[in-house]
């Protein structure tokens, strides 16, 4: 296979790395309990993540026909990242097969960062507690960017972050941020086909899409090498 060495590799967290949906769940129904709600079906809250704990509680309460100020938005977005931190992992972990791609892509000399919308000390915290922050040359945040995804300047500060160049790069995640993401900034992406979306991976835009991670190795030769 060829080398990827000089190539930089940026991930989604939420829905593509990992599988935190029922951790985040079991945050975001705390919250919704404090304010007298039902928790949602763990189906609609997959659908709901990948703008940030703000925008999840904004759509969680829109599915109950709730609205909040921005005050309480801000009391509530401080309610559920504290429940999140308290036990980030409990419910989380890496979904099949990652492990073994990301060992493989390293050894082809790939360096891999990555760029969530989830808050930077959260996802060092989650990767930490996983035993994966090693693997990355730079974790970045949404309050870590000049501008959030699906803005391409968070996938380019990613990029820069991890000592890569952004012409020899790809994303790789599970929604539309992230295809809107890297398609603005000139950046092949691969979509995980079981991450959190709304809409049918296949209808997203991506350049691939992928069922399983050991698929993934080649599928980025094809992508930065073609």
């Amino acid at each position: 296979m060829n080398s990827l060495t000089g190539y930089t590799i940026a991930f989604d967290l939420d829905g593509t790395l990992i599988e935190t949906a029922g951790d985040i769940h079991r945050a975001l129904g705390e919250v919704l309990s404090a304010e007298g709600l039902p928790p949602l079906p763990m189906a609609e809250v997959r659908k709901l993540v990948g703008g940030g704990a703000r925008l999840l509680i904004q759509r969680a309460l829109q599915l109950h026909g709730a609205t909040r100020n921005d005050a309480t938005l801000d009391r509530l977005m401080n309610d559920y990242i504290a429940a999140y931190a308290a036990n980030i992992a409990s419910l989380s972990h890496p979904f099949p097969g990652l492990d073994e791609a990301l060992d493989e892509l390293q050894g082809l000399g790939a360096t891999l960062c990555v760029c969530t919308n989830k808050r930077t000390d959260l996802s060092v915290q989650l990767l930490g507690t996983l035993g994966m922050q090693h693997r990355f040359a730079a974790i970045v945040g949404g309050d870590a960017a000049p501008n959030r995804k699906p803005h391409p300047d968070h996938y380019i500060h990613a990029i820069r972050m991890a000592g890569g160049d952004p012409a020899r790069s790809m994303m790789v995640g599970d929604s539309i941020y992230d295809v809107r993401t890297a398609k603005a900034a000139g950046a092949p992406v691969a979509v995980y086909a079981f991450g959190y979306t709304d809409t049918a991976p296949d209808l997203l835009g991506a350049d691939a899409v992928f069922t399983h991670f050991t698929e993934l190795p080649d599928l980025a030769v094809h992508l930065l090498l073609r």
